[in-house]
């Protein structure tokens, strides 16, 4: 993966930091930027079809942050369905450009598995929240503030679900052969 970082975070940290959590993907055409956002706490752009993700992280946000995501299951009545924002606590700047980077590289992944790309925001919220908690012991919370368990979001096989983006990596070539 090539990594562009334009602001003042520490580049080998944050390299090492994404490349831990895509390692195991396919990601050698992926080009990543890494910048301030022009007002907004954060965004983030895939181009898919071209391998470029466009993470934004804000100047100003304080932390920790209270990331608001749609990972929470769905829920339904008669005439309609919604579901409840749940809360990623984010540590600090680094914390937030992984999750913008993870979930933008989700987006990647689904092209690369052929998969149908819409409607997968939830997906790739998942993917991202996933890899805080388990890897920064991030906390989710509920609306009420309430802590929520791992159950209660990671329902889905994220994974699985782009696998086929694994077995269409290259295989590495063998050093004599």
């Amino acid at each position: 993966m090539e990594l562009v970082n334009r602001t003042e975070l520490d580049f080998d940290r944050l390299r090492r930091m994404l490349d831990r959590e895509i390692d195991g993907w396919p990601h050698e055409r992926v080009h990543a930027t890494v910048r301030y956002s022009r007002g907004a706490d954060f965004s983030g752009t895939c181009y898919d079809r071209k391998g470029t993700i466009y993470v934004n992280v804000g100047r100003h946000v304080v932390y920790p942050y209270a990331m608001r995501t749609h990972i929470a299951r769905a829920k339904s009545n008669a005439t309609h369905w919604w579901k409840e924002l749940y809360t990623v606590r984010i540590a600090d700047a680094y914390q937030l450009a992984l999750f913008v980077f993870l979930h933008e590289f989700y987006h990647w992944l689904v092209r690369q598995a052929k998969r149908n790309p819409r409607q997968k925001e939830s997906m790739c919220d998942r993917f991202a929240t996933r890899a805080l908690v388990m890897r920064y012991g991030a906390l989710v919370h509920d609306t009420a503030g309430a802590a929520v368990g791992r159950s209660a979001w990671d329902f889905q096989d994220v994974d699985g679900f782009v696998g086929a983006a694994r077995r269409r990596m290259q295989p590495r070539r063998r050093i004599g052969a």
